[in-house]
């Protein structure tokens, strides 16, 4: 298994302390994907810019698919930019890929419409290894976890920190590769950035319809 993956499902199995919006879960997941691709040395970090190393991607479908997707010519891409690059949509392809896999299904629901519900994990090796993974208090996986709200065990959700404040990846674990520590705080910086706009959107929108009713539209 991989770093995405088992994000994915600890952050589909266990409790998170906010809702879990697809757009955070997308950009920490681009993040797990970097260190996993700098774990295998198919990429290197020059600052803070991704540079193609010199091994092949890991044996698994979607990161050879963002080993692909690496900028190759200079001026290389930064962290950041691949966070919201790659990050588009990714969770969804995540969830297709574990769908395909068997690993997550949607129950059939009786009814007139007959539609099926939330995918839900089944029981399954690669299951338990990220829950093994999470329960180890795991350096990357908790710090990624976390900063999606995902609460470690024995904290209810009424005590959680408030994590999209996190600036600095010392502030949630330690982190001993400087690589993947920037890596780390990058997708803590992206987080807060996208909480931003959409406070920002959510504060545009509420002024509109103030004006709307005022005007008596």
């Amino acid at each position: 298994m991989t770093t995405p993956r088992d994000l994915l499902i600890v952050a589909t199995d266990m409790e998170a302390g906010r809702p879990l919006e697809q757009g955070e879960l997308s950009l920490a997941l681009a993040g797990a994907e970097v260190i996993d691709l700098l774990a295998a040395g198919t990429v290197l970090l020059d600052g803070d810019h991704i540079v193609p190393g010199d091994r092949p991607a890991p044996n698994d479908r979607l990161l050879t698919e963002a080993a692909g997707a690496i900028v190759r010519e200079a001026p290389h891409e930064s962290v950041a930019d691949w966070l919201w690059r790659r990050g588009r949509d990714l969770s969804a392809v995540y969830r297709a890929r574990l769908e395909a896999d068997g690993q997550l299904v949607r129950p059939r629901r009786r009814g007139l419409s007959f539609r099926a519900g939330e995918a839900e994990l089944v029981d399954s090796a690669a299951r338990s290894g990220a829950a093994e993974r999470w329960a180890s208090d795991e350096p990357v996986l908790a710090t990624l976890a976390q900063a999606l709200g995902v609460l470690p065990r024995g904290v209810r959700a009424a005590d959680a920190p408030d994590l999209t404040d996190v600036t600095d990846v010392d502030d949630v674990t330690e982190v001993d590769d400087d690589a993947v520590a920037t890596v780390l705080a990058t997708v803590s910086d992206a987080l807060v950035e996208l909480a931003a706009v959409r406070q920002r959107r959510s504060v545009e929108e509420a002024a509109f319809d103030n004006i709307w009713r005022g005007s008596g539209g």
